[in-house]
Parts: C-alpha cells; sequence; structure tokens
C-alpha cells in the first residue's frame, strides 16, 4: 500500500520502467512485491495488468530469509477507471492509488485531485498547482 512505502524501503530505486504511457492515467497502483532480481520486468500475477516497475541499484540488498529484493510494482485492475470510468472509482481512488505524476525513483507519490476522480479547480489550474490529498 502506498501509505505503507517508506522512503527507506524505496531508497535503492534507480528508474522507473513505464510499460504504457501513465500521462492519461488519473491513478496507478502500487506495491512493494519481493521479486527474484534487481532488474528486469517481473512476473505479474494480478488480474489487470502492470503498467510499470522499479529497477534497484547494484547496493540493495535481498532479503536474507527469502533471498528476494523489494521492488515497486505499478498497476491496475480490470475495474480501475482507466477502463470503467462511471464504475466503482469514477471519483475516489484505491487506498493504494497514487497519481503518476507524483512519482519517481525513491519518491513513493500521493494522492492529488486528479487521482480522487476531481478535477482541479480554476484557481489551481492558472498557477499550475495540484492539492495533494
Amino acid at each position: 500500500m502506498s501509505s505503507l512505502i517508506t522512503e527507506d524501503e524505496i531508497s535503492h530505486e534507480q528508474e522507473l520502467v513505464w510499460l504504457e504511457d501513465v500521462s492519461s492515467l488519473d491513478y496507478v497502483r502500487q506495491s512493494l512485491d519481493r521479486l527474484a532480481s534487481r532488474r528486469g520486468k517481473p512476473a505479474y500475477h494480478r488480474d489487470g495488468r502492470m503498467v510499470g516497475y522499479a529497477v534497484l541499484g547494484p547496493k540493495a540488498k535481498a532479503s536474507r530469509s527469502s533471498g528476494t529484493f523489494r521492488r515497486r510494482v505499478f498497476w491496475l485492475l480490470p475495474h480501475d477507471r482507466d477502463t470503467d470510468p462511471q464504475g466503482l472509482y469514477a471519483t475516489g481512488a484505491p487506498a493504494e492509488a497514487v497519481d503518476p505524476g507524483t512519482i519517481a525513483p525513491r519518491v513513493k507519490g500521493y494522492k492529488t485531485e486528479r487521482s480522487e476522480g476531481g478535477p482541479p479547480s480554476s484557481a489551481m489550474r492558472e498557477i499550475g498547482t495540484h492539492l495533494s490529498l
């Protein structure tokens, strides 16, 4: 869950790889998955689709108990707003969702008016500011 991801847990991110253009997405879901390697496209085992993932730098350490690395994976489910705009998340967003425009390597991202389903106010658009929720 995005609120549970700490800066320390993503401190070894080197880059984010997007598998599709996320500029038109209001939100993406993010999670920390246990993966076998620091790099490369991970296997995906959820409904829906993976839209991106993090690549870790060489100093990232594997878990002593499992030998896996914790890496962020970004994904969407079939009932998310991008495929069902009038559905469950017509307004609001899942707990683990963040605005993809707020994500960067080593930056966990946050919700915005856009990710919550509401357009920014005209005053906010004029000054180019987004409300962080």
